[in-house]
């Protein structure tokens, strides 16, 4: 076995469910926008429902071409659409403490049901997510979760109101609020665990719950080459002075299926992936102009992604780069 074969089965071996307990204690106090934390993009979109409506927001064509070939539209949409194969429990006993939540209420429902979307409507609903997501926090009272709650297609401000009196009701004093400062050993002391990153500016107005929402830097590039440029583009320019994410996601477009019809998102990204590593691994973290912070990737949980985002923050210790601002 060589070296790189080592490292590799070095960090698979290891657990990451509780990683931010395990920290250094020398990075406790470093703001969490300054940490490498690992995300999952359309964390969701492991559970569509193939049978389900498409979503509102699907071009007229397509649904023209779904009502006349459905046995045709929806494999293609179902397998272009999903970009994780691990549910909740799993994705956070792999070390993601970064969920990118799309939120939507599917027309012409008169409940106050929401699902999560990518093309196709979820099978889990919202409100069943989110007790995954309380459930999992109570055997980790250390490890700290940020829900970037976004999209909102369909929601009126009354779907608003029940999903984050829920939200409310469901975490209770858990919640940080947006005045609080984001550190790990500051969480901790006041208990802490859920950062809820909100989409809708009247909503974050009413609720000091709720913060603003999160940055992402994403490409839309189908290539990996391009994706990673465009964020080396992004460095260049500086980063955001609070959390924001780096994504790491590839995005197809309608020539890019038809050319390819025997592919799908995970093959496409599975193919990219090594790629995509190799580059995170020469990342640093911390308050400098080009240093990243969240990293957020499809098909978490099948190989190193994780383990070598979270191992980035051996460069704050092992640097002596602790930041205390």
């Amino acid at each position: 076995m060589d070296d790189a074969e080592a490292k590799s089965a070095i960090k698979r071996d290891r657990h990451y469910s509780n990683w931010m307990s395990e920290l250094p204690e020398k990075l406790w106090d470093v703001p969490l926008c300054f940490l490498a934390i690992p995300g999952s993009h359309d964390t969701m979109s492991y559970c569509l429902d193939m049978n389900s409506p498409l979503q509102r927001s699907e071009p007229f064509l397509l649904k023209v071409l779904d009502c006349l070939m459905p046995c045709f539209t929806r494999p293609c949409i179902y397998k272009w659409g999903t970009t994780q194969d691990h549910c909740i429990a799993e994705q956070l006993e792999a070390g993601v403490r970064f969920f990118d939540l799309r939120i939507v209420h599917k027309q012409c429902d008169c409940s106050n049901t929401l699902y999560f979307a990518h093309g196709i409507y979820s099978v889990i609903t919202v409100q069943e997510a989110l007790k995954d997501f309380a459930d999992w926090l109570k055997s980790h009272p250390k490890e700290v979760i940020i829900l970037n709650c976004s999209h909102f297609e369909g929601l009126s401000h009354d779907h608003h109101e029940h999903l984050i009196f829920f939200m409310k009701n469901l975490f209770g004093n858990k919640i940080c609020p947006r005045s609080e400062i984001l550190r790990l050993r500051n969480l901790w002391s006041l208990g802490y665990q859920v950062i809820i990153s909100y989409d809708d500016t009247e909503s974050t107005q009413e609720h000091k719950e709720l913060w603003d929402p999160i940055q992402y830097w994403w490409a839309d590039r189908v290539e990996a080459q391009g994706v990673i440029q465009y964020l080396e583009d992004q460095k260049e320019n500086g980063r955001p002075g609070d959390l924001f994410v780096a994504g790491l996601n590839l995005t197809e477009d309608t020539k890019y299926i038809i050319l390819h019809p025997w592919e799908s998102m995970r093959s496409l990204t599975l193919k990219s992936y090594s790629l995509f590593l190799d580059w995170i691994e020469k990342q640093s973290p911390g308050s400098g102009r080009t240093c990243l912070n969240i990293f957020c990737g499809d098909f978490v949980g099948i190989n190193n992604f994780v383990p070598i985002v979270i191992d980035l923050n051996r460069k704050l210790v092992d640097a002596d780069m602790i930041i205390r601002s």
